[in-house]
């Protein structure tokens, strides 16, 4: 199994971007929280990566960190959830808002991620509760990112680009055109601030 990546990243169409390690291209699907960390293209990137494999596909999840692939293994643990919603839901909210959202019994904050509806929501708090104790004791050691810079107006295909990562999350059309054109792009430099602030955005409502 593939455990961790390292090399230089040349394509990032989220959620899903391309290292190149020795000549050999990898392809990984990343949530968005690893997304926002990644540095920027032809640069030397570094991931722990979980492999699952099924019949008809092998496939690549990269994590910045060690703690979000395995709260991804937690999750994928969960009946009903595979790697695909678990992507999901760690692209909407970060690891400790999940553990957060966890603690408090927040089926409203999980049921606003694409794919999760309430008996999902409900078995998700109730199976990870125990398994994340630790992490629930650990709550607010993590310090909180650093805000992008603001700049220029987004080009018409960094809108089209953040309502395309956001369908591939599992949010239908509509409802991404709707949130990317909630967001004031005019405070935005890139598609994937935009995508961070359209996710924040299904957080708070």
């Amino acid at each position: 199994m593939i455990g961790r990546i390292s090399g230089t990243l040349i394509h990032k169409q989220p959620p899903e971007i391309l290292v190149d390690v020795a000549g050999v291209g990898y392809e990984l699907q990343v949530p968005m929280t690893t997304l926002f960390e990644l540095p920027p293209l032809g640069e030397v990137v570094t991931l722990v990566t979980h492999h699952a494999v099924r019949e008809d596909a092998h496939t690549l999840f990269g994590f910045a960190r060690e703690r979000d692939r395995e709260l991804f293994r937690q999750l994928i643990r969960v009946s009903g959830v595979g790697p695909k919603l678990a992507l999901t839901i760690l692209s909407g909210m970060d690891s400790d808002s999940l553990v957060r959202v966890v603690s408090g019994g927040d089926v409203k904050a999980l049921c606003a991620l694409p794919g999760v509806g309430k008996k999902t929501a409900e078995r998700l708090i109730v199976e990870l509760r125990d398994r994340l104790a630790d992490w629930i004791e650990g709550l607010g050691k993590t310090a909180a990112g650093t805000p992008a810079a603001e700049a220029a107006p987004i080009p018409h295909d960094k809108l089209t680009d953040a309502e395309g990562a956001l369908v591939a999350l599992g949010y239908k059309p509509a409802e991404a055109a709707r949130l990317v054109a909630a967001v004031d792009s005019d405070e935005v430099q890139d598609s994937e601030e935009l995508i961070r602030r359209a996710l924040r955005s299904t957080v708070r409502s």
